[in-house]
């Protein structure tokens, strides 16, 4: 099926109804390799931004005509999701826990998943109205602290990332959600260049095996840059240089959060403990794996 095909009408003086248009790009997507499912979210999630509608106004009127404008850049949409584009990148902008942030082209797509992370730490922070020093290193879309930020009101944050693209997008979705005045953006590897200690300390590095990347799916493969996805032969190398800096940037009754590979727990659980670190909780994904591993420094580390 053509990119145009994808939105025709069978009967050319019958307008195409939303719903139709809907039904028909989702066949088109599928034809592309997409998932059935995903291709009819991703399909309403389109149509919404073509037509400008709300969820409210497309489940109301399924059968309102669209024009012939709102069908040209859903056609537009459509061909550049058959290319296995991500929706979030083809509209610039995804929801990630209450947010809606700016995707920024050269910047991780922050995930789901992602959100296990930001859980997982507030359900280990006792008193949430404290003034908490936060350090998320990697920040890439700066996700994590915008959505950390937003919990904690009287917490201010850092950002770190080696990517020039990462910390100018980080700094546009603090702006966008009103956290600007709370936060300070640092380019560099890591902590290398802090000084001081936090409160708790957070990280999506990449953790990717190196030799998995080309099995990835497009949408990653092709779209995420490989700054946020390689993470070495074993997918642990960031870890490790993260873990052997932990000692002098986290307070002595701070907390550590990693998130992790589906099958790298253990692995990331054991660099901790190397360092005197012990586990305080393992964060599942809304699929089961284990996502998050975080840490308190063991009794009696200074």
């Amino acid at each position: 099926m053509s990119r145009d095909a994808a939105i025709a009408s069978a009967k050319p003086e019958e307008p195409t109804s939303r719903a139709q248009a809907i039904a028909q790009v989702a066949a088109y997507l599928v034809e592309s390799g997409v998932e059935r499912t995903q291709a009819q979210d991703d399909a309403r999630a389109m149509l919404r931004a073509a037509a400008s509608l709300t969820r409210l106004q497309l489940a109301m009127e399924p059968q309102a005509p669209i024009t012939d404008e709102e069908a040209d850049r859903l056609s537009r949409y459509a061909a550049r999701r058959a290319a296995r584009e991500p929706v979030s990148r083809i509209l610039g902008e995804r929801g990630f826990w209450t947010l809606d942030l700016v995707v920024a082209p050269n910047v991780l797509d922050p995930r789901a998943e992602t959100e296990t992370l930001v859980e997982t730490t507030l359900a280990l922070i006792e008193n949430r109205d404290a003034p908490l020093e936060i350090l998320d290193l990697g920040s890439g879309s700066g996700a994590i602290l915008c959505a950390l930020l937003s919990e904690l009101p009287r917490a201010r944050g850092v950002a770190v990332d080696l990517s020039p693209d990462a910390c100018a997008a980080t700094s546009a979705n603090l702006a966008r959600c009103g956290l600007a005045n709370r936060a300070r953006i640092v380019r560099g590897r890591w902590g290398e260049s802090l000084a001081g200690r936090y409160d708790a300390i957070v990280s999506n590095p990449p953790y990717v095996r190196a030799g998995e990347i080309p099995a990835l799916d497009p949408e990653v493969r092709l779209y995420d840059p490989a700054l946020a996805l390689d993470g070495g032969p074993d997918g642990l190398d960031c870890y490790r240089e993260i873990v052997a800096d932990l000692p002098r940037l986290l307070k002595s009754d701070g907390i550590v959060a990693f998130e992790v590979g589906s099958d790298q727990a253990v692995g990331v659980a054991a660099l901790l403990g190397d360092k005197g670190f012990g586990v305080a909780r393992v964060g599942r994904d809304a699929g089961g794996h284990e996502r998050v591993v975080a840490a308190r420094p063991a009794p009696g580390r200074s």
